[in-house]
């Protein structure tokens, strides 16, 4: 299972590690990829994260999240290597959270969960990507809502 760090935290809401733990331990356990080493979690402003979406998939506009992974597979990397990061943006995780009825703390978790799956290779550029995706993340999702 991928064991974490948070770079940064979010300003206007917390995170419980405990979440985040089992959030990387339920994923380890549904989905049969290898995941070994450190994901590195971090909050950018949207300026910055605009910037490393133009630089890096030539989209000229912030996102809510962006993930990068290092390897190809987790298998063989040391528990202690960087495997991955994520980064999110705060000001999307609270408008998102309004804008879908939940909590600021439910969006961040639904978008780590979002991206550990990228970081595993799962896309969404096309149906049959998006639906080899969504049947991780959805029961993921619903497990963590219906456990809280």
């Amino acid at each position: 299972m991928f064991s974490f760090q948070l770079l940064s935290n979010p300003e206007t809401f917390s995170i419980e590690n405990i979440r985040i733990y089992e959030i990387c331990s339920y994923i380890a356990s549904v989905v049969d990829i290898p995941q070994s080493g450190i994901l590195n979690i971090a909050f950018l402003s949207d300026e910055e994260i605009r910037v490393l979406n133009n630089q890096y998939r030539s989209i000229d506009s912030t996102t809510d999240v962006l993930s990068f992974h290092y390897f190809d597979d987790f298998s063989s990397i040391w528990e202690d290597e960087i495997a991955g990061e994520i980064i999110m943006s705060e000001s999307r995780i609270v408008s998102q959270a309004k804008g879908h009825h939940h909590t600021e703390r439910e969006e961040f978790e639904i978008l780590l969960i979002h991206g550990i799956l990228h970081i595993l290779g799962y896309d969404h550029e096309n149906d049959t990507d998006y639906e080899q995706m969504w049947e991780f993340e959805e029961p993921t999702r619903r497990h963590f809502w219906l456990t809280k």
